[in-house]
Protein backbone atom coordinates (compact mmCIF):
# COMPACT_ATOMS: atom_id res chain seq x y z
CA UNK A 1 0.00 0.00 0.00
CA UNK A 2 1.62 3.33 -0.98
CA UNK A 3 2.05 6.39 1.21
CA UNK A 4 -0.41 8.60 1.11
CA UNK A 5 1.17 12.32 -0.90
CA UNK A 6 1.52 15.25 1.78
CA UNK A 7 -0.29 17.50 -0.41
CA UNK A 8 0.69 20.45 1.59
CA UNK A 9 4.81 20.11 1.87
CA UNK A 10 4.87 19.39 -1.99
CA UNK A 11 2.61 22.96 -2.41
CA UNK A 12 5.06 24.84 -0.34
CA UNK A 13 8.44 23.08 -2.34
CA UNK A 14 6.67 24.41 -5.47
CA UNK A 15 6.16 27.86 -3.93
CA UNK A 16 9.73 27.97 -2.78
CA UNK A 17 11.32 26.98 -6.07
CA UNK A 18 9.06 29.41 -8.01
CA UNK A 19 10.15 32.39 -5.32
CA UNK A 20 13.45 31.61 -5.93
CA UNK A 21 12.58 31.77 -10.08
CA UNK A 22 11.06 34.90 -9.58
CA UNK A 23 13.59 36.58 -7.50
CA UNK A 24 16.79 37.59 -9.00
CA UNK A 25 20.05 36.53 -7.76
CA UNK A 26 21.76 38.58 -5.37
CA UNK A 27 24.79 39.32 -7.73
CA UNK A 28 22.37 40.26 -10.21
CA UNK A 29 20.68 42.63 -7.84
CA UNK A 30 23.94 44.64 -6.78
CA UNK A 31 25.02 44.79 -10.37
CA UNK A 32 21.47 46.55 -10.41
CA UNK A 33 21.51 48.37 -7.26
CA UNK A 34 25.62 49.74 -8.20
CA UNK A 35 24.09 51.07 -11.93
CA UNK A 36 21.73 52.69 -10.08
CA UNK A 37 23.98 54.69 -7.96
CA UNK A 38 26.52 54.99 -10.83
CA UNK A 39 23.52 56.70 -12.69
CA UNK A 40 22.41 59.06 -9.87
CA UNK A 41 26.08 59.97 -8.97
CA UNK A 42 27.00 60.88 -12.51
CA UNK A 43 23.67 63.23 -12.72
CA UNK A 44 24.82 64.61 -9.36
CA UNK A 45 28.33 65.60 -10.67
CA UNK A 46 27.21 66.80 -13.63
CA UNK A 47 24.10 69.03 -12.55
CA UNK A 48 27.51 70.33 -10.08
CA UNK A 49 29.67 70.75 -13.12
CA UNK A 50 26.64 72.99 -14.41
CA UNK A 51 25.94 74.88 -11.85
CA UNK A 52 29.47 75.92 -11.29
CA UNK A 53 30.71 77.10 -14.71
CA UNK A 54 27.42 78.71 -14.80
CA UNK A 55 29.82 81.72 -13.10
CA UNK A 56 33.18 80.30 -12.75
CA UNK A 57 35.19 79.88 -16.04
CA UNK A 58 36.26 76.54 -17.30
CA UNK A 59 39.89 76.32 -17.01
CA UNK A 60 40.36 74.14 -19.33
CA UNK A 61 38.45 71.55 -21.38
CA UNK A 62 39.15 67.96 -22.30
CA UNK A 63 39.65 68.83 -26.20
CA UNK A 64 42.05 71.78 -24.70
CA UNK A 65 44.12 68.67 -22.68
CA UNK A 66 44.36 66.19 -25.84
CA UNK A 67 45.38 69.51 -27.99
CA UNK A 68 47.80 70.05 -25.26
CA UNK A 69 48.81 66.57 -24.71
CA UNK A 70 49.93 66.45 -28.60
CA UNK A 71 51.19 70.01 -29.61
CA UNK A 72 53.11 70.76 -26.29
CA UNK A 73 51.35 73.58 -25.55
CA UNK A 74 48.18 76.10 -26.59
CA UNK A 75 47.58 79.69 -26.41
CA UNK A 76 44.62 80.36 -24.33
CA UNK A 77 43.08 83.49 -22.57
CA UNK A 78 39.68 84.23 -20.78
CA UNK A 79 37.92 86.97 -22.39
CA UNK A 80 34.90 88.22 -20.22
CA UNK A 81 32.20 89.43 -22.38
CA UNK A 82 32.74 93.39 -21.42
CA UNK A 83 35.50 92.84 -23.33
CA UNK A 84 34.44 91.32 -26.89
CA UNK A 85 33.41 93.10 -29.56
CA UNK A 86 29.74 93.01 -29.60
CA UNK A 87 29.79 92.57 -33.64
CA UNK A 88 32.24 89.28 -32.49
CA UNK A 89 28.96 88.04 -30.67
CA UNK A 90 26.40 89.03 -33.35
CA UNK A 91 28.79 87.14 -35.66
CA UNK A 92 29.25 83.81 -34.49
CA UNK A 93 25.19 83.62 -33.61
CA UNK A 94 24.86 84.28 -37.28
CA UNK A 95 27.30 81.98 -38.30
CA UNK A 96 26.40 79.16 -35.95
CA UNK A 97 22.78 79.18 -34.65
CA UNK A 98 20.83 82.50 -36.53
CA UNK A 99 17.69 81.06 -33.58
CA UNK A 100 20.07 81.14 -30.51
CA UNK A 101 17.83 83.35 -28.49
CA UNK A 102 14.55 81.59 -29.69
CA UNK A 103 15.15 77.90 -28.60
CA UNK A 104 15.88 76.44 -25.51
CA UNK A 105 18.95 74.43 -26.23
CA UNK A 106 18.08 71.94 -29.29
CA UNK A 107 16.73 73.32 -32.71
CA UNK A 108 14.38 70.74 -33.23
CA UNK A 109 13.43 72.52 -36.76
CA UNK A 110 17.64 72.90 -37.59
CA UNK A 111 17.54 69.09 -36.42
CA UNK A 112 14.69 68.13 -38.60
CA UNK A 113 15.96 69.99 -41.58
CA UNK A 114 19.61 68.49 -41.46
CA UNK A 115 17.93 65.40 -41.64
CA UNK A 116 16.13 65.47 -44.43
CA UNK A 117 18.99 66.80 -45.95
CA UNK A 118 21.07 64.09 -45.09
CA UNK A 119 23.80 66.07 -43.71
CA UNK A 120 24.45 67.22 -40.22
CA UNK A 121 26.00 70.71 -40.31
CA UNK A 122 23.64 73.19 -38.53
CA UNK A 123 21.55 71.04 -36.52
CA UNK A 124 23.75 71.79 -33.29
CA UNK A 125 23.57 74.91 -31.87
CA UNK A 126 25.57 77.07 -29.78
CA UNK A 127 24.12 75.73 -26.64
CA UNK A 128 25.06 71.87 -27.62
CA UNK A 129 28.41 72.66 -28.92
CA UNK A 130 29.18 74.46 -25.56
CA UNK A 131 28.23 71.22 -23.78
CA UNK A 132 30.39 69.07 -25.74
CA UNK A 133 33.47 71.43 -25.29
CA UNK A 134 33.44 72.10 -21.85
CA UNK A 135 31.66 69.04 -20.36
CA UNK A 136 32.58 65.81 -22.89
CA UNK A 137 34.69 64.49 -26.28
CA UNK A 138 35.00 64.54 -29.64
CA UNK A 139 33.40 62.87 -32.08
CA UNK A 140 30.23 61.31 -33.31
CA UNK A 141 29.33 58.49 -31.63
CA UNK A 142 25.47 58.23 -30.49
CA UNK A 143 26.80 58.11 -26.51
CA UNK A 144 28.18 61.64 -26.60
CA UNK A 145 25.41 62.65 -28.70
CA UNK A 146 22.62 61.43 -26.17
CA UNK A 147 25.04 63.16 -22.93
CA UNK A 148 25.17 66.51 -24.89
CA UNK A 149 21.44 66.38 -25.67
CA UNK A 150 20.57 65.21 -22.10
CA UNK A 151 22.90 68.34 -20.98
CA UNK A 152 22.24 71.21 -23.25
CA UNK A 153 18.35 71.81 -21.62
CA UNK A 154 19.75 71.33 -18.13
CA UNK A 155 22.45 74.18 -19.08
CA UNK A 156 20.26 76.26 -21.15
CA UNK A 157 17.88 76.29 -17.76
CA UNK A 158 20.36 77.00 -15.02
CA UNK A 159 22.91 79.74 -17.02
CA UNK A 160 21.71 82.69 -19.38
CA UNK A 161 22.27 82.89 -23.08
CA UNK A 162 25.22 85.42 -22.88
CA UNK A 163 26.89 83.46 -20.35
CA UNK A 164 26.60 80.28 -23.10
CA UNK A 165 27.65 82.62 -26.08
CA UNK A 166 30.84 83.56 -23.74
CA UNK A 167 31.64 80.68 -23.14
CA UNK A 168 31.61 79.31 -26.57
CA UNK A 169 33.68 82.36 -27.76
CA UNK A 170 36.15 81.67 -25.39
CA UNK A 171 36.50 77.94 -25.66
CA UNK A 172 35.85 77.53 -29.32
CA UNK A 173 39.19 76.76 -31.64
CA UNK A 174 40.23 78.98 -33.87
CA UNK A 175 43.69 78.03 -35.13
CA UNK A 176 45.97 75.18 -34.20
CA UNK A 177 46.05 75.18 -30.59
CA UNK A 178 44.63 78.90 -30.32
CA UNK A 179 41.57 78.59 -28.16
CA UNK A 180 39.51 81.38 -27.80
CA UNK A 181 38.68 84.83 -29.06
CA UNK A 182 41.06 86.37 -26.39
CA UNK A 183 43.76 84.61 -28.28
CA UNK A 184 42.03 83.92 -31.73
CA UNK A 185 42.14 88.06 -32.49
CA UNK A 186 45.50 88.93 -32.19
CA UNK A 187 46.92 85.66 -33.47
CA UNK A 188 44.85 86.65 -37.27
CA UNK A 189 44.80 90.21 -36.91
CA UNK A 190 47.12 91.57 -34.16
CA UNK A 191 44.38 93.82 -31.88
CA UNK A 192 42.44 92.59 -28.69
CA UNK A 193 39.23 91.43 -29.01
CA UNK A 194 37.34 94.27 -28.12
CA UNK A 195 38.92 96.17 -30.87
CA UNK A 196 37.42 93.84 -33.92
CA UNK A 197 36.21 95.23 -36.89
CA UNK A 198 32.88 93.82 -38.64
CA UNK A 199 35.38 92.48 -41.12
CA UNK A 200 37.41 90.74 -38.85
CA UNK A 201 34.69 89.12 -36.94
CA UNK A 202 32.90 88.12 -39.47
CA UNK A 203 36.02 86.52 -41.08
CA UNK A 204 36.76 84.37 -37.74
CA UNK A 205 32.89 83.27 -37.39
CA UNK A 206 33.27 82.25 -40.92
CA UNK A 207 36.48 79.87 -40.40
CA UNK A 208 34.65 77.61 -37.64
CA UNK A 209 34.06 74.74 -37.34
CA UNK A 210 36.98 74.04 -39.38
CA UNK A 211 40.53 76.90 -38.39
CA UNK A 212 42.85 73.74 -39.08
CA UNK A 213 41.32 73.96 -42.84
CA UNK A 214 40.89 77.78 -43.54
CA UNK A 215 42.06 81.22 -42.59
CA UNK A 216 40.42 84.03 -41.30
CA UNK A 217 43.92 86.34 -41.50
CA UNK A 218 43.97 84.77 -45.33
CA UNK A 219 41.05 83.67 -46.56
CA UNK A 220 40.10 81.49 -49.42
CA UNK A 221 37.81 82.90 -51.75
CA UNK A 222 34.87 80.54 -49.69
CA UNK A 223 36.10 81.98 -46.60
CA UNK A 224 35.18 85.64 -47.99
CA UNK A 225 31.76 84.87 -49.33
CA UNK A 226 30.88 83.08 -45.95
CA UNK A 227 31.94 85.96 -43.91
CA UNK A 228 30.49 88.54 -45.99
CA UNK A 229 27.09 86.28 -45.90
CA UNK A 230 27.80 86.25 -41.59
CA UNK A 231 28.24 90.25 -41.83
CA UNK A 232 24.66 90.65 -43.82
CA UNK A 233 23.31 87.96 -41.13
CA UNK A 234 25.01 89.05 -38.06
CA UNK A 235 22.81 92.90 -39.41
CA UNK A 236 19.84 90.75 -40.01
CA UNK A 237 20.05 89.61 -36.35
CA UNK A 238 20.28 92.65 -34.82
CA UNK A 239 17.75 94.61 -36.93
CA UNK A 240 15.47 92.14 -35.89
CA UNK A 241 16.14 91.73 -32.63
CA UNK A 242 17.55 88.40 -32.51
CA UNK A 243 19.99 89.68 -30.09
CA UNK A 244 17.88 90.90 -27.23
CA UNK A 245 19.02 87.46 -25.23
CA UNK A 246 22.86 88.28 -25.55
CA UNK A 247 23.48 92.15 -25.64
Amino acid sequence: MSKPVNTSKTGSARRRRRKASDTPSKPGRRIARLLLWAGAALIGVAGVLVLLFSTLNPPTTPYMMSERARLGEIAHDWVPMEEIAPVMARAAVAAEDANFCLHWGLDLKAIRTAMASGGNRGASTISQQVVKNVYLWQGRSWFRKALEAGMTPAVEAVWTKRRILEVYLNVAEFDEGVFGIGRAAPHYFGVAAADLTDVQAARLAAILPNPKGRSAANPSDFVRRRAAAILDGAATIRRDGRDDCFE
